[in-house]
């Protein structure tokens, strides 16, 4: 009981700590920012704002994990590792808001960052599936889906970041999703880490909400990226929860849609996969007519509804001891739905599927059955 009290403690500290040292940091990170002159101009492609901002906003965010994860987290184990690979993430972010670096020496960045956490043993070693039950991997696949995971969900939150609080917002979320769960799970560690990345991204958008005042940079999108993508791997998916898996693609869903959807449209087009373009979801709101207030409170809105998703998915028993329990298995089907219609209302806002295809597809059935019709009263 009492351990289970400091758990729930450590994890309100962290949160408390982190959101107070982003808020303090972030405006005195802002003024050192526009003195070096790390600073994103107007008119840029890719760029939607009118004015210069600065972009190393990823520097307070840093510091708003270390200080609470130093007080808060057992640093002599994995989170080690975490807190090592997330300085080198910052330092490869901050040197490309500062300089620019070509695509593959930021690559290198992020799989040295990686590569860190897996030496301190930060590894996807299972996966626990619903039927088949818990399945180990190969030492080599352990470590390559690991790099894979991590670089991934780095890059993916780097692509999100393209409007005034949209990273910060999703990453906010997610955190607080996974510190609920992980805390669920038994990981209070996880669960402390988690809620200092919600309690730092909450902080951050007191001054990175629109209209900004600073930009994360990439600095602070490979440092959320990477925490988010060790984070759930040490929390979530090193347990035997049997849906564990869901955990993080859920709750990681809209970056990871997006960055899907980019990549798909490039191959397709044989673009290069690494060159910005203006064909992510948030510009896509924008080309609809949306402002960028009400895009990123609709992507907020998508986000908590598949986190609330995965919270259903661990907290609702609809399955226990091998057996199927009917109204709490009716509770997930709802909610699952919501998340569902959630992401086809945002497809088709989007237009990712046109709707001209779809009422195309529509109108060939309606003929097709016509013609049945006509040929079974003949």
């Amino acid at each position: 009981m009492f351990d289970t009290l400091r758990n729930h403690l450590d994890v309100i500290w962290g949160f408390l700590v982190a959101l107070a040292v982003v808020l303090v940091l972030t405006p005195a990170v802002g003024r050192v920012a526009r003195v070096l002159g790390i600073v994103d101009e107007p008119l840029e492609r890719r760029r939607i704002h009118l004015q210069a901002v600065p972009r190393l906003g990823g520097l307070a965010l840093f510091f708003g994990v270390f200080v609470p994860a130093l007080a808060f987290l057992d640093l002599s184990g994995p989170y080690r590792g975490i807190l090592l690979g997330a300085a080198l993430a910052t330092t490869v972010g901050m040197a490309d808001d500062f300089r620019g670096l070509p695509w593959w020496v930021k690559l290198g960045g992020q799989l040295g960052a990686a590569a860190i956490a897996i030496d301190f043993g930060v590894r996807i070693d299972r996966f626990t599936f619903p039927i088949v039950g818990i399945h180990e991997l190969p030492f080599w696949a352990s470590v390559a889906l690991t790099l894979v995971w991590i670089v991934a969900i780095m890059n993916m939150v780097n692509f999100l970041d393209g409007l005034d609080g949209l990273a910060a917002g999703i990453c906010g979320i997610s955190g607080a999703t996974f510190a609920v769960i992980a805390l669920s799970l038994g990981k209070p560690e996880a669960a402390v880490l988690s809620a200092i990345i919600a309690g730092a991204c909450l902080g951050f958008l007191r001054h990175n909400f629109y209209p900004a005042r600073i930009f994360m940079g990439d600095s602070g999108a490979l440092l959320m990226g990477f925490l988010l993508a060790t984070v759930s791997i040490q929390g979530l998916l090193k347990t035997a929860a049997t849906v564990a898996l869901f955990f993080p693609l859920l709750a990681l869903a809209v970056p990871i849609f997006d960055t899907s959807f980019v990549l798909l449209r490039r191959l397709k087009h044989r673009e290069p996969l690494y060159l910005p373009d203006q064909a992510h979801l948030h510009h896509r709101f924008l080309r609809r007519g949306f402002t960028q207030r009400r895009a990123v409170l609709y992507l907020y809105a998508w986000c908590a509804i598949l986190g609330g998703a995965a919270l259903a998915t661990r907290f609702v028993p609809f399955r226990e001891s091998g057996q199927w329990h009917l109204w709490p298995t009716i509770v997930v089907a709802l909610v699952g739905a919501i998340a569902v219609g959630a992401t086809v209302y945002i497809v088709l806002v989007l237009e990712i599927l046109k709707l001209t295809r779809v009422r195309a597809w529509a109108g060939r059935r309606r003929e097709a059955k016509d013609e049945q019709s006509k040929a079974i009263s003949a």
